[in-house]
């Protein structure tokens, strides 16, 4: 076994006592599903930081990045504006302190409305896991030479454990730890690539122009396509609002928004940068190398330059550091991802119609049960898409489309009815849970996966703006919630619960 794998093997062990010695302070499902709700802004910085840069950016934006340049930041720069506009609702959302985002629903529309998001989330969270599985896969399959499908087996196991252990404890506590990985190693393999490959005459004299272009080459309704699923999805992100619920206050909340859109403009911009440097080095050599990497494969470039780094001026050590992050990376998404689902399905469903006066040691196992059922049910899920990236376009329109219009519109539409919400709902999950299938059924896609949240949440967006319109609106006591402020709003929501 190479260094690399013994790294990798200490780095999880490492997180997975914080889990294990974390799991000692579970008391209840407030300490479990949001941390005692008294995360402050550093840990919230990191762990909002480390769950939004997932495999959906170090393989499939990495791999996008590679092929097309810098216009790859598109996709990035969807979540990008996302984070400004959710600096202003932070603060509103921490007051509103819930649990989950299905349970905003309900309490601006109805059980409906929380049943069909529990439905959307569990779906689109599951597929993001399920490609944390394949990265570590990669990993693995890279470092080890542990055939690919047996490291997503090994990855799988070490996620849903490690989540099963503390919660939201467990992972705040070490997505800190993981963020500072993530920025040190992506920060310093940058400007060693790029000035041991030569520096801006590489760049002006070996790259295709169109690799910097702002469009590289593709339409607007190209960029439209990769802009809106990040997004969208970003909006209606709940790990994000669970997370914003694990605060301290709402001033903890703002805070850590402002620097985690700073952080994640810097780390993403880092990350598409190295692919691109690396990418053109390592598709260059002979196709018999070993370092050889080829189009079908650019996915995995940023692994493959930790691991090859020495080839393009990373040394050992940092070749070390960055596959260290990759795992910070994978791992903590999984977490995250893995728990927002299973929270939705203990508190929206179990706790909510199935056993409403279940004790709190009940709730807590039940949620357990549910980490390991949903990380089977990822893992069933790899089977189901070509790519990565196909799986992320999927993952984040179900999000974008099913759940971002209803839920925003609970914030900044009074107007908006019971009726439109749910409508909305049910749309946007149809129309992408149709067309995804009808993908994966033929042997070329109806719709490309970078196009499907243009129809998906394009009907979405309509119906929830045309029934709200044509049904009457909703009593003042079903939007109040959302616009009062302070001791108003705490008598408000002390009287719902």
């Amino acid at each position: 076994m190479s260094i690399f794998f013994w790294i990798v093997l200490l780095y999880l062990a490492m997180l997975m006592g914080i889990s294990i010695w974390k799991s000692r302070a579970i008391k209840n499902q407030e300490d479990f599903m949001v941390a005692g709700r008294s995360v402050s802004t550093p840990k919230l910085v990191g762990t909002l930081l480390c769950t939004w840069l997932g495999s959906g950016t170090l393989l499939a934006g990495a791999g996008l990045a590679a092929r097309v340049g810098i216009s790859e930041l598109w996709l990035a720069a969807g979540a990008w504006i996302g984070i400004v506009i959710v600096f202003f609702l932070a603060g509103r959302v921490r007051r509103i302190a819930q649990y989950t985002v299905p349970d905003i629903l309900e309490l601006r529309y109805n059980k409906w409305a929380r049943i069909l998001g529990t439905i959307v989330i569990v779906i689109a969270y599951t597929t993001i896991v399920g490609y944390q599985f394949r990265g570590g896969g990669f990993v693995l399959n890279l470092i080890a030479d542990i055939p690919e499908w047996q490291g997503v087996l090994l990855t799988a196991g070490f996620i849903i454990a490690f989540t099963a252990f503390a919660g939201m404890l467990s992972i705040v506590s070490v997505d800190i730890i993981n963020g500072a990985v993530i920025t040190v190693a992506v920060l310093i393999a940058v400007p060693l690539v790029f000035f041991n490959l030569g520096g801006m005459e590489f760049v002006t004299t070996e790259l295709d122009p169109e690799l910097f272009s702002i469009t590289g080459g593709h339409s607007w309704i190209w960029v439209m396509g990769v802009f809106f699923p990040t997004f969208l999805l970003l909006l209606g992100e709940s790990n994000m609002y669970q997370k914003f619920y694990s605060a301290k206050n709402e001033k903890s909340a703002k805070n850590a928004v402002m620097f985690w859109v700073i952080g994640t403009i810097i780390i993403e911009t880092a990350i598409a940068s190295l692919a691109i440097l690396a990418f053109s080095h390592f598709n260059a050599l002979d196709p018999s190398s070993i370092m050889h990497l080829a189009a079908e494969d650019s996915e995995r470039i940023i692994l493959h330059a930790a691991r090859f780094g020495t080839e393009i001026g990373i040394p050992l050590a940092g070749g070390l550091l960055l596959i260290c992050a990759a795992v910070a990376i994978i791992t903590s998404t999984g977490n995250s991802f893995l728990l927002t689902p299973s929270t939705n399905l203990t508190r929206d469903i179990y706790q909510r119609f199935i056993n409403p006066d279940a004790g709190e040691k009940v709730i807590v196992l039940f949620q357990r049960l549910m980490v390991l059922l949903l990380g089977i049910l990822a893992w069933l899920l790899l089977t189901q898409f070509r790519t990565i990236l196909d799986m992320a376009f999927t993952a984040y329109t179900m999000i974008g489309a099913g759940l971002t219009p209803a839920l925003l519109a609970a914030f900044l539409w009074k107007r908006v009815t019971t009726a439109g919400g749910v409508a909305s709902i049910a749309t946007g999950m149809g129309v992408t849970l149709l067309i995804t299938i009808l993908n994966s059924v033929g042997e070329e896609p109806l719709i490309p996966f970078d196009y499907i949240v243009l129809p998906a949440a394009g009907l979405s967006i309509t119906v929830l703006i045309v029934v709200s319109l044509l049904t009457p609106p909703d009593p003042d006591e079903k939007w109040k919630l959302f616009y009062e402020k302070d001791a108003e709003l705490d008598d408000a929501i002390s009287e719902y619960k």
